[in-house]
């Protein structure tokens, strides 16, 4: 699907409790979300037919929803269940899965009490990936402008529209120097995280992560722990300071779109993806793929 507009895109969409054609899934440009950020989603995606971890995404779009003071106006089953309906109906086994919660044109103000919240859930076909000994070479990654804010601020815990702002600055400074993504550091100069992936250390053998106390803690990056405790491989949730990656020797990403990603640079920083890295992608692609 690359180069099609998501716009132009065929199939269906699951859109307030029924499927209608993909063109005709619209919203008024008076929306509430579109106006004052007030939508939160989830990211997902499908391996061999099947949503991975698709209880513990739902629950977090829940989560999301009620923490910006969204009343769903669907269970948990039944948008676990119209998520594996829309992937069926779009006739699809290895893609990606987005649900999106938003007030609705009802009212315009900062004020939306009686907006009707509307759900739609999107599935299409995801794109070919770099095979392992490519992604091993590493990914290299910029210093964001931008730092993660305050919990006092803002609802650092929910994946709401919002808060992706400044990743997306963030990225797109970094593409636009030539690198991939960027790092972003917490309102208190700490390592957080990528724009829209978590992000782990390793030194003589020790995994090291910032503790998310102001970012997601995202639900691959648990997978991730998992995997390396499942190992005996010990993990170290903990502030990590800037100058502090000078002194690791391997650093990788993790999130529903980058799964284990490993880092070879980050500005000045150099890693070598080794060991750890390799058995960690291997790890994670045997979870996703165990129902197979």
């Amino acid at each position: 699907m690359a180069g099609v507009p998501y716009d132009q895109m065929s199939g269906y969409i699951w859109y307030n409790g029924e499927f209608i054609a993909w063109a005709d899934a619209k919203v008024h440009v008076l929306t509430h979300g579109l106006h004052y950020a007030s939508s939160v989603f989830e990211g997902e995606r499908a391996y061999a037919g099947q949503i991975f971890k698709l209880q513990e995404h739902t629950e977090r779009l829940f989560y999301s929803a009620e923490t910006l003071g969204m009343k769903m106006p669907y269970t948990v089953e039944e948008i676990n269940q119209a998520c594996i309906d829309t992937l069926e109906k779009q006739g699809l086994t290895d893609a990606y899965i987005r649900p999106v919660v938003w007030r609705g044109s009802e009212m315009m103000g900062v004020s939306a009490q009686s907006n009707r919240i509307n759900v739609a859930i999107a599935v299409w076909e995801w794109p070919s990936y770099f095979a392992p000994e490519e992604r091993l070479k590493g990914i290299r990654l910029d210093r964001a402008q931008y730092r993660r804010p305050d919990p006092a601020t803002i609802p650092c815990f929910a994946k709401a529209a919002g808060l992706y702002m400044i990743c997306t600055l963030s990225k797109h400074a970094a593409e636009a120097n030539g690198y991939a993504d960027a790092l972003m550091l917490d309102y208190r100069g700490h390592i957080a995280e990528a724009t829209g992936a978590n992000v782990f250390f390793i030194k003589e053998g020790v995994i090291h992560t910032p503790t998310p106390d102001c970012f997601l803690n995202g639900i691959t990056r648990q997978t991730a722990v998992d995997l390396a405790k499942a190992r005996g491989i010990e993990v170290v949730e903990r502030t990590i300071m800037p100058e502090e990656m000078a002194d690791f020797s391997e650093c990788f990403l993790t999130g529903t779109a980058a799964e284990v990603t490993p880092v070879s640079e980050i500005g000045e920083f150099k890693f070598t993806p080794g060991e750890i890295c390799k058995s960690l992608m291997e790890d994670y692609d045997k979870a996703v793929r165990a129902h197979v």
